[in-house]
């Protein structure tokens, strides 16, 4: 780990967005949370930790400490928030519960100069910042000193240089904070000593070289595709490493969007030429889902449904001793978080469902150390085209959760239809890669229209387009009202079924991005 940046997380919402500032500098990093063995990690030798923010308080008992062995690893430190308040009650100062909180802007004066402020961060300027704490430290720990600080945070940012620890009361991985990102680069390049050496040429070599190593010279492997982006990178990095000793097996479940389908069988077996499994279930899956209405009994219909053709179709590849996953970073912190750590699960994710626990394959996730928009570019440099690196996020269980109610053959081919049009006008009028997630949703209701002079009761559609960084908070995308006339007139004349368009411009929260 010496080329690395460990970041332990105390349970903030943003601890993520600290390890994607960095690595969008070219500098890798890890997050542990902080019930994981630390002393484990400590002892790879990273260049530099960085100790997270949190939602709990160092006044109480029994709330996350960092290891004494981050201290005594004569390593950089960096403090963010809570990380700056467990390393100072840690090292003998004070921190006191506060008797108000401090959340928003804030302005911040730089009273000292520092390797950590670089030529960014001059002394006696004013830099606007993130707060979000109520504790603050109130008495220093021996050797540090206030190199910033602010009204309401007369610690703002406090160092101990000979030790190379660095403290900051505000949030510099997060966009409000002005020149944040200066903070985190000096940090890794001047503090750590860090060159900018990690991209995705060279994540390409490593993993190509690593699924090689593991599989083998003989080793087989099975790869469910769904034609979305991480399976996609996932096949072809598998590709590239072990040629046609791959096998893919895309499960068609009758629920994706208008020509997909296609497309993925196009793409990977006739123009990359991987093997590839094309299982049609769709009417198998229609089937089950026949006059079910609940969305969360229509993810578990079609979780069990997927594993039980995925488990049948692999079944007839021979001598397969490998199962890849298109499993992100993202995955693995949550799911070692959920297994003990300090976040609160906000949601579920709309993933199609687990894998049985028999199949005895052992896993392959060349994906599991990067973060959604790394793999966007890795797939970029794989070759892969635009259309379906830049595809916007479309949810396992598919249109299924895009038709509140009972799901019909007709009424997903209506949904398709519809769709296909509002992507087209999104594309023409070159709005799609402002756009996080932009998709219709056919309404379980029936309204009178107008048509031809002639009385018409048909579904009603709903569109809905939003902007995010990462999913977890959303805003309506403000399209303006002659685009979204133009869309409704193009829905109503060439779709049959639709008679009424309307746009969702709820925001998340207090939504969700989908529907179901």
């Amino acid at each position: 780990m010496q080329q690395t940046i460990l970041i332990i997380d105390f349970g903030s919402q943003v601890t993520q967005l600290i390890a994607r500032r960095l690595r969008e500098i070219g500098v890798y990093t890890e997050i542990l949370p902080s019930t994981a063995d630390q002393a484990a990690a400590v002892a790879q030798k990273p260049a530099g930790i960085i100790l997270s923010g949190g939602p709990n308080s160092v006044t109480a008992a029994n709330t996350p400490r960092a290891d004494d062995a981050v201290f005594s690893s004569n390593v950089p430190v960096l403090g963010i928030c809570y990380g700056q308040q467990t390393m100072v009650a840690q090292l003998g100062g004070t921190v006191e519960a506060g008797n108000s909180r401090e959340f928003g802007r804030a302005d911040v004066t730089i009273t000292s100069s520092s390797p950590l402020f670089g030529d960014e961060w001059q002394k006696d300027s004013v830099k606007s910042v993130w707060m979000s704490h109520g504790d603050h430290v109130s008495d220093l720990p021996d050797g540090f000193s206030v190199i910033a600080s602010s009204p309401g945070a007369p610690f703002a940012v406090i160092a101990n240089e000979d030790r190379r620890y660095y403290g900051v009361q505000f949030h510099p991985e997060v966009v409000h904070t002005d020149g944040g990102v200066d903070l985190l680069r000096n940090f890794a390049r001047n503090i750590c000593q860090l060159d900018a050496t990690w991209s995705m040429a060279a994540y390409r070599e490593q993993a190509v070289a690593a699924i090689r190593e593991q599989v083998g010279p003989e080793g087989r492997v099975i790869c469910g595709l769904s034609g979305g982006v991480d399976s996609s990178v996932a096949a072809i990095l598998i590709h590239e490493a072990i040629g046609e000793r791959l096998t893919c097996v895309f499960v068609d479940h009758g629920l994706l969007r208008k020509g997909e389908a296609d497309e993925v069988v196009n793409l990977f077996g006739r123009h990359y030429n991987i093997p590839l499994i094309h299982a049609d279930a769709s009417e198998m899956f229609l089937s089950r889902l026949e006059g079910v209405s609940d969305p969360e009994q229509k993810r578990k219909i079609i979780g069990g449904a997927f594993i039980e053709v995925f488990d049948a179709e692999s079944a007839k590849i021979e001598n397969a001793t490998f199962l890849a996953q298109g499993t992100l970073y993202p995955d693995v912190i949550e799911s070692i978080s959920a297994a003990g750590g300090n976040h609160v699960t906000i949601k579920s994710h709309h993933n199609v469902g687990g894998l049985p626990d028999d199949m005895a394959l052992e896993l392959v996730e060349p994906l599991r150390m990067l973060f959604k928009d790394e793999v966007r570019e890795l797939g970029r440099e794989c070759g892969l085209p635009e259309t379906l690196v830049g595809r916007h996020p479309f949810p396992g269980p598919g249109l299924a959760i895009r038709v509140p109610g009972e799901i019909t053959k007709e009424k997903l081919d209506i949904l398709r239809e519809a769709d296909a049009v509002y992507l087209d006008e999104i594309r023409k009028h070159g709005l799609y890669d402002e756009i996080w997630q932009a998709f219709a949703v056919l309404l379980p209701v029936k309204t009178v229209g107008v048509m031809g002079d002639a009385r018409s009761y048909e579904y009603v559609c709903a569109l809905r387009a939003v902007t995010s960084t990462d999913g977890m908070t959303a805003d309506v995308y403000p399209f303006e009202a002659s685009f979204l006339t133009r869309v409704a007139t193009r829905i109503v004349n060439e779709v049959k079924g639709v008679n009424r368009i309307t746009y969702d411009i709820t925001s998340k929260p207090p939504g969700t991005i989908e529907w179901e």
